[in-house]
């Protein structure tokens, strides 16, 4: 279970860049290109979420 922490410690501090980032973006098309990469650690985080209901 200590890997499925890490995991979500790590997801965490990648959605604090991004988030971090999207505030510094200077410009809609930057802020965009973001929006999308935390969209994606979005899909990937509720995967493992849903893996891990199957697993129980």
């Amino acid at each position: 279970m200590a890997s499925s922490t890490d995991s979500s410690a790590a997801v965490d501090d990648e959605v604090r860049q991004l988030y971090e980032r999207y505030r510094a973006a200077e410009s809609d098309a930057e802020r965009r290109k973001i929006a999308l990469e935390m969209g994606k650690l979005d899909g990937r985080r509720h995967a493992e979420i849903y893996d891990a209901l199957e697993d129980e």
